[in-house]
């Protein structure tokens, strides 16, 4: 299900984004929906290093798996 929603953008943003939808003969909102899909790939790679990070720096804690499966009841 697609839901609406609404976005503030630079004036110069739009206009290429007009100019690409134009020439590609698509609308605006599947140009947007691509971009936001392959900008997760991105996204997940920051989340990583932040999560790298923070467990170099001490501020999290990886838990050993043995740990996860006994508290989720998982014999190994």
């Amino acid at each position: 299900m697609k839901k609406a929603i609404n976005i503030r953008m630079d004036e110069d943003l739009l206009h290429e984004l007009d100019n690409y939808a134009k020439e590609l003969e698509r609308p605006r909102t599947y140009l947007i929906e691509k971009a936001v899909s392959a900008y997760f790939d991105t996204l997940d790679e920051m989340i990583s290093d932040k999560r790298i990070d923070d467990l170099k720096s001490g501020r999290s804690v990886a838990v050993p798996l043995e740990e996860v499966f006994k508290k989720a009841g998982i014999d190994v």
